[in-house]
Protein backbone atom coordinates (compact mmCIF):
# COMPACT_ATOMS: atom_id res chain seq x y z
CA UNK A 1 0.00 0.00 0.00
CA UNK A 2 1.15 3.57 -0.87
CA UNK A 3 -0.17 7.07 -1.06
CA UNK A 4 -1.67 8.19 -4.23
CA UNK A 5 0.22 11.71 -5.26
CA UNK A 6 -1.90 14.27 -5.89
CA UNK A 7 -1.91 14.09 -9.28
CA UNK A 8 -3.32 10.40 -9.59
CA UNK A 9 -6.39 11.60 -7.76
CA UNK A 10 -7.39 12.78 -10.71
CA UNK A 11 -9.62 15.74 -9.50
CA UNK A 12 -11.16 18.37 -11.83
CA UNK A 13 -10.57 22.02 -12.08
CA UNK A 14 -11.82 24.54 -10.84
CA UNK A 15 -13.75 25.81 -14.31
CA UNK A 16 -14.46 22.20 -15.10
CA UNK A 17 -16.14 21.54 -11.59
CA UNK A 18 -18.15 24.66 -12.61
CA UNK A 19 -20.05 22.87 -15.68
CA UNK A 20 -20.25 19.32 -14.13
CA UNK A 21 -23.05 18.09 -13.18
CA UNK A 22 -23.92 18.97 -9.14
CA UNK A 23 -25.83 17.10 -6.29
CA UNK A 24 -28.64 18.49 -5.74
CA UNK A 25 -28.64 19.86 -2.33
CA UNK A 26 -27.16 23.37 -1.28
CA UNK A 27 -26.22 24.48 2.91
CA UNK A 28 -27.83 27.25 4.08
CA UNK A 29 -25.67 28.49 6.61
CA UNK A 30 -27.91 30.35 9.28
CA UNK A 31 -25.83 33.24 11.47
CA UNK A 32 -22.78 30.75 11.54
CA UNK A 33 -20.10 32.79 14.17
CA UNK A 34 -16.84 31.27 13.32
CA UNK A 35 -15.42 31.41 10.21
CA UNK A 36 -13.63 28.56 9.82
CA UNK A 37 -16.86 26.42 10.19
CA UNK A 38 -17.85 28.45 6.93
CA UNK A 39 -14.45 27.59 5.42
CA UNK A 40 -15.26 23.90 6.01
CA UNK A 41 -18.40 24.14 4.61
CA UNK A 42 -17.29 25.38 1.36
CA UNK A 43 -14.78 22.42 1.18
CA UNK A 44 -17.23 20.31 1.90
CA UNK A 45 -19.95 21.61 -0.44
CA UNK A 46 -16.27 20.98 -2.92
CA UNK A 47 -15.72 17.65 -2.28
CA UNK A 48 -19.27 16.22 -2.86
CA UNK A 49 -20.30 18.33 -6.04
CA UNK A 50 -23.12 20.40 -4.07
CA UNK A 51 -24.73 23.41 -5.58
CA UNK A 52 -24.91 26.67 -3.84
CA UNK A 53 -24.00 28.07 -0.31
CA UNK A 54 -26.38 30.43 1.39
CA UNK A 55 -24.40 32.40 4.04
CA UNK A 56 -27.11 34.61 5.91
CA UNK A 57 -27.05 36.94 8.43
CA UNK A 58 -24.00 37.51 10.62
CA UNK A 59 -22.45 34.49 9.04
CA UNK A 60 -19.13 35.56 7.51
CA UNK A 61 -18.48 35.56 3.20
CA UNK A 62 -15.38 34.92 1.12
CA UNK A 63 -12.76 36.53 0.81
CA UNK A 64 -12.50 36.46 4.69
CA UNK A 65 -8.68 35.51 5.87
CA UNK A 66 -10.04 32.20 8.42
CA UNK A 67 -12.74 30.94 5.92
CA UNK A 68 -10.20 30.77 3.06
CA UNK A 69 -7.98 28.94 5.53
CA UNK A 70 -9.88 26.35 6.03
CA UNK A 71 -11.51 26.61 2.34
CA UNK A 72 -8.18 26.43 0.89
CA UNK A 73 -9.31 27.62 -2.90
CA UNK A 74 -12.94 25.82 -2.44
CA UNK A 75 -14.24 29.43 -2.40
CA UNK A 76 -13.45 29.86 -6.35
CA UNK A 77 -15.22 26.61 -6.93
CA UNK A 78 -18.36 26.24 -5.02
CA UNK A 79 -21.72 29.15 -5.95
CA UNK A 80 -22.21 31.37 -2.83
CA UNK A 81 -24.62 33.93 -1.89
CA UNK A 82 -25.12 36.43 0.76
CA UNK A 83 -28.52 36.66 2.32
CA UNK A 84 -29.42 39.11 5.16
CA UNK A 85 -32.20 36.77 6.72
CA UNK A 86 -32.01 32.83 6.47
CA UNK A 87 -35.90 33.21 6.48
CA UNK A 88 -35.04 35.03 3.16
CA UNK A 89 -32.93 32.58 1.74
CA UNK A 90 -35.29 29.65 2.85
CA UNK A 91 -38.45 31.10 1.43
CA UNK A 92 -36.28 31.98 -2.07
CA UNK A 93 -35.32 28.48 -2.17
CA UNK A 94 -39.09 27.27 -1.48
CA UNK A 95 -40.19 28.94 -4.21
CA UNK A 96 -37.56 26.85 -6.61
CA UNK A 97 -38.86 23.91 -5.28
CA UNK A 98 -36.41 23.12 -2.97
CA UNK A 99 -36.93 20.51 0.44
CA UNK A 100 -36.01 22.59 2.86
CA UNK A 101 -34.69 20.19 5.70
CA UNK A 102 -32.61 21.39 9.02
CA UNK A 103 -30.39 19.92 11.22
CA UNK A 104 -32.03 20.59 14.25
CA UNK A 105 -33.01 19.07 18.18
CA UNK A 106 -36.83 19.30 17.78
CA UNK A 107 -39.90 17.00 19.26
CA UNK A 108 -40.88 16.21 15.27
CA UNK A 109 -37.82 14.92 13.71
CA UNK A 110 -36.61 12.30 11.96
CA UNK A 111 -33.04 10.33 12.63
CA UNK A 112 -30.42 11.02 9.95
CA UNK A 113 -29.98 7.47 9.16
CA UNK A 114 -34.28 7.46 8.67
CA UNK A 115 -34.44 9.66 6.18
CA UNK A 116 -35.52 9.05 3.09
CA UNK A 117 -34.21 11.41 0.31
CA UNK A 118 -36.40 11.12 -3.08
CA UNK A 119 -34.71 11.19 -5.97
CA UNK A 120 -35.53 14.10 -8.32
CA UNK A 121 -36.34 16.23 -5.35
CA UNK A 122 -33.79 19.55 -4.62
CA UNK A 123 -32.87 19.73 -0.93
CA UNK A 124 -31.39 22.90 1.59
CA UNK A 125 -30.24 21.63 4.45
CA UNK A 126 -30.00 24.12 6.99
CA UNK A 127 -27.10 24.26 9.77
CA UNK A 128 -27.90 26.68 12.78
CA UNK A 129 -25.65 29.02 14.83
CA UNK A 130 -23.24 27.26 17.14
CA UNK A 131 -25.01 28.16 20.18
CA UNK A 132 -28.33 28.90 19.55
CA UNK A 133 -28.86 26.36 16.47
CA UNK A 134 -31.50 27.27 13.80
CA UNK A 135 -33.41 30.07 14.58
CA UNK A 136 -36.92 29.72 15.58
CA UNK A 137 -38.84 31.77 12.82
CA UNK A 138 -37.80 29.31 10.52
CA UNK A 139 -39.38 25.73 11.80
CA UNK A 140 -42.67 26.79 10.71
CA UNK A 141 -41.14 27.06 7.14
CA UNK A 142 -39.93 23.47 7.15
CA UNK A 143 -40.51 19.88 5.69
CA UNK A 144 -38.64 18.00 7.88
CA UNK A 145 -35.97 18.34 10.60
CA UNK A 146 -33.11 15.80 11.09
CA UNK A 147 -30.84 14.71 14.22
CA UNK A 148 -27.83 13.10 13.99
CA UNK A 149 -27.83 10.11 16.55
CA UNK A 150 -25.12 10.30 19.58
CA UNK A 151 -24.70 8.38 22.62
CA UNK A 152 -21.71 10.58 24.32
CA UNK A 153 -22.20 13.39 27.07
CA UNK A 154 -22.13 16.56 24.92
CA UNK A 155 -25.65 17.64 23.37
CA UNK A 156 -24.01 18.23 19.49
CA UNK A 157 -21.39 18.13 17.06
CA UNK A 158 -19.74 21.18 16.17
CA UNK A 159 -21.03 22.22 13.23
CA UNK A 160 -18.04 21.16 10.54
CA UNK A 161 -18.49 18.22 11.44
CA UNK A 162 -21.99 18.06 11.21
CA UNK A 163 -22.54 19.69 7.61
CA UNK A 164 -20.00 16.87 6.84
CA UNK A 165 -22.26 13.77 8.30
CA UNK A 166 -25.22 15.55 6.88
CA UNK A 167 -23.46 16.08 3.42
CA UNK A 168 -22.00 12.60 3.12
CA UNK A 169 -25.30 10.92 3.95
CA UNK A 170 -27.19 12.93 1.83
CA UNK A 171 -24.67 12.03 -0.92
CA UNK A 172 -24.79 8.55 -0.27
CA UNK A 173 -28.25 7.96 -0.54
CA UNK A 174 -28.72 10.72 -3.58
CA UNK A 175 -25.54 8.75 -5.98
CA UNK A 176 -25.52 4.94 -4.43
CA UNK A 177 -29.30 4.97 -3.40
Amino acid sequence: MRKLKLQELNRVDVSTFKKQPKTPVVLVLDNIRSALNVGSAFRTADGFGLEKIYLCGITATPPHREILKTAIGATDAVEWEHRETTLDAILHLKKMGYQLVAVEQVDDKTWLQNFEVDDGNKYALIFGNEVTGVSDELLEHLDACIEIPQIGTKHSFNISVCVGIVVWDFFKKIKFG
